[in-house]
């Protein structure tokens, strides 16, 4: 198959004139809303406007408004930047336009709720397509942008723009051979966080059948008084009226710009009676429980049942919170006071290890606070009545001298079996195995096809967990030792 003979594929709002990429048939770029500007901006999203003639897609779409990532992660996390109104966008591979009740899966991104987008290298669909999968990948609006919480009835726009796209895909994905019923939601670190919010979400029921989190879990959300709080926050930065419209009046840049100095603020701060949570977690930009898109606490919700007819694959990688640590330079500068000061801010006690340094502990520390224990806490939700399964990410990147070990992210490309992407190598390393990038990615092609990844279910009787490793295997209570410090089990 060539660029020539790919066909052209037919959605509501026209036709699309796609590419070939790495063997696969790709439509990049396409419209799933309105551009979020103008009498748009900071409201939900809107259908996309249809077009005349035939729409070239063969490269992606602009970007939503975002931050940079910090740059000494930049070195590890290739972001680009695209220009233009038409973010809110999304990108398809398909092993055959032409085919019927292929199965799908929906990627949405990480990066803080402030960076990130689905133009990332590492989220090359090609490999999923090769394999029997249609896969999307979509950008949404971020930071206050997508999740500014003002007291006029309007919260949650990332949320409703993951909805809207569900909702394209649901009414689209027929013309590139995938089955809207056989729909996976799948994500990564805050898309993962999404992901799970979604199952607390009504307006999403029935949008998919199957959903994986990678690295977040249904904890990262504010209550209402708190995202009120953050709003009033930002204004004052900007130097307006507490108001959306307000707000959205301030070009997207100054807004981008003021929101992080506001992160920056919280992150600073010692008072817990000012910003309660938010210093530990540093997302001050995140689902909102608002009562409306999101009525209740996500985790509450699924506890009662929300989402459990939705199958689910959850987990993190070993050494999550090592890649902030490392490529900061902080880990050797950690002290023994740093690891009893943050271990005692997230209520827990530190877990050293033979020849652990105090580096080591606080990532282990940092790791099983906001990572590990949110997995298992969603896990343990759901694993008696509803299908759940975990895995861990164990192989130890020799990225950045081998201190990155299996950090956040490092899996991304194992995910996607995408090790041959110019920026995989910056996180999994120049010699990543691409026996484990085949095992890891086979068992998400088995799920998202077959709703089993290929080991045994999660249950509290047994809480086995797949551990991707040089030697991958299923391993029961591989946390037998951590689940009291934190009252579970």
């Amino acid at each position: 198959m060539t660029d020539r003979s790919i066909p052209e594929v037919r959605v509501r709002g026209g036709l699309l004139r796609g590419t070939l990429d790495h063997g696969v048939p790709a439509y990049l770029g396409i419209p799933y809303a309105a551009p979020p500007f103008g009498a748009r901006r900071m409201r939900p999203p809107h259908p996309a406007e249809p077009w005349d003639g035939v729409r070239d897609a063969t490269r992606y779409g602009p970007t939503v408004p975002k931050s940079e990532y910090p740059a000494t992660l930049r070195q590890y996390l290739i972001e680009p930047t695209i220009a233009g109104d038409d973010c809110l966008n999304l990108n398809v591979w398909t092993p055959d336009p032409g085919a019927g009740g292929l199965p799908v899966l929906v990627w949405i991104h990480g990066g803080g709720f402030t960076s990130g987008s689905g133009a990332v290298g590492a989220f090359r669909g090609s490999a999923f397509a090769r394999d029997g999968v249609v896969c999307v990948t979509i950008n949404y609006r971020l930071q206050a942008e997508g999740f500014l919480h003002t007291p006029d009835g309007v919260s949650n726009l990332g949320l409703l723009d993951q909805i809207a796209a569900l909702e394209w895909v649901r009414d689209n994905i027929a013309a590139f051979g995938g089955d809207p019923g056989r729909v996976t939601v799948a994500g990564q670190s805050a898309g993962a966080m999404s992901v799970a919010t979604l199952l607390a979400v009504p307006r999403a029921a029935g949008l998919f059948r199957a959903a994986i989190t990678q690295s977040g879990a249904a904890w990262n959300t504010l209550d209402a008084g708190t995202g009120a709080k953050v709003a009033a926050a930002l204004a004052d930065e900007l130097g307006v009226a507490v108001s959306r419209d307000a707000i959205a009046a301030v070009p997207p840049a100054r807004v981008v710009a003021a929101a992080e100095a506001v992160t920056r603020r919280i992150q600073s701060s010692a008072d817990p009676a000012e910003w309660g949570r938010l210093p530990l977690t540093s997302l001050p930009f995140a689902p909102v429980v608002d009562g409306d898109v999101l009525p209740r606490d996500p985790l509450a919700a699924i506890t009662d049942g929300a989402g459990h007819g939705v199958a689910l694959l959850t987990g993190t990688t070993e050494e999550e919170a090592r890649l902030p640590l490392v490529t900061s330079g902080a880990l050797p500068h950690v002290t023994e006071a740093d690891v009893r000061a943050t271990a005692s801010a997230h209520g827990i006690a530190p877990r050293p290890a033979p020849g652990d340094s105090p580096g080591d502990v606080l990532a282990r520390v940092l790791t099983d606070s906001f990572y590990r224990i949110p997995a298992l806490r969603l896990a343990e939700a759901r694993a008696a009545t509803a299908p759940t399964w975990m895995y861990r990410f164990d192989l130890r990147s020799t990225a950045a001298g081998g201190l990155l070990g299996a950090a956040h992210a490092v899996d991304l490309a194992f995910t996607f079996d995408a090790l041959d992407t110019p920026d995989a190598a910056l996180l999994a390393g120049e010699d990543a195995p691409p026996k484990v990038a085949a095992v890891m990615h086979a068992a998400w092609v088995s799920f998202v096809t077959d709703l089993d990844p290929g080991w045994a279910p999660y249950h509290p009787a047994t809480r086995t967990t797949m551990l991707f490793d040089a030697d991958s295997r299923p391993v029961d209570h591989p946390y037998a030792d951590l689940l009291p410090r934190w009252g579970i089990g």
